[in-house]
């Protein structure tokens, strides 16, 4: 079985994205995509790349699906640039799972 891969972003972020197979799902960078998400889990996407200013804008939805297996949700810069959120979020995984900060020692 081929994996399902979804990206939601503002249409400059995302369109490109559609050449490689992703299903592109256009999102403004105020919108919420709480539902959007939801029904893309319920349709067994085992990842959804959400660029960061949306994730910024709706931090409940990663906080959802933290702890599960599937689907994955990335964080991706936008055509903007990066809020480094995708790194936070890598940082605080090593640690959960080292106990350390072991980035900034």
């Amino acid at each position: 079985m081929q994996t399902k891969i979804a990206i939601i972003g503002d249409r400059g972020s995302v369109m490109g994205f559609k050449a490689v197979g992703f299903d592109v799902f256009e999102a403004e960078n105020n919108s919420s995509i709480a539902e959007l998400v939801t029904d893309l889990a319920k349709s067994e996407y085992g990842i959804i790349f959400v660029t960061e200013e949306l994730i910024a804008s709706n931090p409940d939805v990663v906080e959802k699906y933290k702890d599960y297996m599937l689907p994955a949700i990335i964080p991706v810069p936008s055509r903007n640039g990066s809020l480094n959120i995708g790194m936070d979020n890598i940082h605080k995984n090593v640690e959960r799972a080292v106990g350390a900060d072991i980035f900034n020692n």
